[in-house]
């Protein structure tokens, strides 16, 4: 044993004369030629995922690599079969425990019936502080070109998935051409919403659909992206609802702030920095740079009526440096608006009627959702959720209040209820009282109430809190309301 290890010793100081003394062009030849013989003689391949595109000046990150990431994770998770010797483990603000392999380890997996492995490579560059990351995919030489390209198929595929349960969400915000992101850990769901419950089911099964049809909006030749437009007045839980999609369907959140983007091409940069599954929000897009129409159908329609004939070119060629209609048009729904997939981009406002029609157009704004006023599911729910109520003596008051014109936004029920959260009785009689005040001052505590009650006049339908019209769908119908004799009868929207 002494003599095996006096000949190994003998034989590295050989090779470190040997380094020292031959030229270095030489040295590479014989390192290339025994990098050739070993992969002669090796049953196996490798294949390299570098972090960064080799091909990319500007580190462009390779897309394999994150998946490669998300795919060990998720194997090392799922079973406990694939182990390794040594494993990085951190955890996110939300408490997720997170696997990464270690340095010079590897991760073994099998893949129709083969047995292959992952190693994980971390390597300094000379003269510098950074650090050269990759991976290496071993797998069995006579069998690679039936392998590798399914292999990686599922390696997406799997790494998608688990991305989708998994992914630690963030909201980001826009501070000049990039964008500032903190971890989103909004509390809101559709179970917490108040809404009526035949309309959670619709919206739910219409985002879970948008979610899976990526091969179906490839197949018609559209991008992959839904539009959401929000209207309501304040407090009828607009952000909630952003909130709540973002959790049910896992995306990042994009507020994106118009009056901080200088021109169209500070905007176009900021969407191309957006990724995949995710929900671009613009709040208030009728107060957002003079992007509307301003079309009043309120009182002294007259007095307004030049400012619902802005001409459109106008406001395009109002000056360069800020952002005009036809570059917002463009950002959700022009040739931009394809450099990514997966996306919902919501517009929220007070007044829908003061948004420029062209922004709000079917293939821009597909689902149009109207917020209201609380209504009685909603009062309901909100009871629920705040004070564990499932039924009170003063519902069916609170019911024929509602009925006599009270109007009252969730934002205004839920405060009341949360004041008085160890009282249930207390936030009832509170909330009656104020339903009682509203309907005294004419409908609603607030200034708008009036508009919205001539909206609902206007179409008919005075009873509920919600309207939802699929553009291009129903044209300017709307769906039936809570409480209606055909959504009770579950006919179709």
């Amino acid at each position: 044993m002494e003599m095996l290890l006096s000949q190994m010793w003998s034989f590295l100081g050989l090779l470190t004369v040997l380094q020292n003394v031959l030229p270095t062009q030489l040295l590479t030849l014989l390192h290339s030629l025994y990098d050739s013989l070993h992969d002669l003689l090796t049953p196996f391949s490798y294949y390299d995922v570098p972090e960064f595109n080799a091909y990319s000046s500007n580190l462009d990150p390779n897309h394999l690599y994150r998946h490669v990431s998300l795919y060990l994770n998720g194997l090392h998770s799922a079973s406990s079969s694939a182990h390794s010797q040594r494993l990085s483990l951190s955890r996110s603000p939300s408490g997720r425990l997170a696997f990464t392999l270690a340095p010079g380890h590897s991760l073994p997996d099998s893949f129709l019936g083969h047995r292959l492995s992952w190693t994980h490579h971390v390597d300094t560059l000379q003269d510098s502080l950074e650090e050269k990351r990759s991976f290496t995919l071993k797998l069995p030489k006579r069998h690679r070109h039936a392998l590798l390209l399914p292999y990686l198929r599922h390696v997406s595929s799997s790494a998608d998935a688990f991305d989708r349960h998994s992914r630690h969400l963030r909201l980001s915000t826009n501070s000049g051409t990039a964008w500032v992101s903190v971890p989103f850990n909004h509390p809101s769901s559709f179970n917490t919403l108040a809404l009526d419950p035949h309309l959670k089911r619709r919206l739910t099964h219409d985002l879970s659909a948008f979610s899976t049809a990526k091969d179906y909006y490839r197949s018609v030749g559209r991008a992959w992206k839904r539009g959401y437009l929000l209207y309501g007045p304040p407090g009828s839980g607009k952000s909630s609802f952003i909130a709540a999609m973002a959790n049910f369907l896992n995306y990042d959140v994009y507020d994106l702030e118009l009056t901080k983007v200088s021109d169209n091409s500070e905007l176009r940069a900021l969407l191309m920095q957006t990724t995949n599954r995710s929900i671009i929000v613009i709040e208030d897009i009728d107060c957002s740079l003079h992007l509307t129409t301003f079309i009043h159908r309120r009182v002294n329609r007259s007095t307004n009526h030049s400012k619902s004939n802005v001409n459109k070119s106008n406001i395009d060629n109002d000056g360069g440096g800020r952002v005009t209609l036809s570059g917002l048009l463009n950002f959700t729904d022009g040739l931009w608006s394809c450099c990514g997939e997966e996306r919902i981009i919501v517009f929220t406002t007070n007044h829908k009627d003061y948004v420029d029609p062209a922004l709000v157009r079917p293939g821009r704004m597909d689902m149009h959702v109207r917020l209201g006023m609380c209504g009685a599911h909603a009062l309901k729910e909100l009871a629920r959720n705040y004070l564990g109520l499932e039924d009170h003596p003063l519902f069916h008051t609170l019911e024929s209040c509602i009925r006599a014109g009270g109007a009252l936004t969730p934002a205004e029920i839920g405060e009341m209820m949360l004041k008085n959260r160890g009282d249930p009785n207390a936030a009832m009689k509170e909330v009656l009282a104020a339903f009682q005040g509203s309907i005294v001052k004419g409908g609603g505590g607030d200034k708008e109430g009036s508009y919205w009650s001539m909206v609902d006049d206007a179409e008919g339908m005075t009873d509920g809190s919600w309207i939802v019209v699929i553009a291009g769908e129903l044209g300017d119908g709307v769906v039936p309301r809570e409480g209606s004799r055909e959504e009770e009868e579950g006919e179709e929207w």
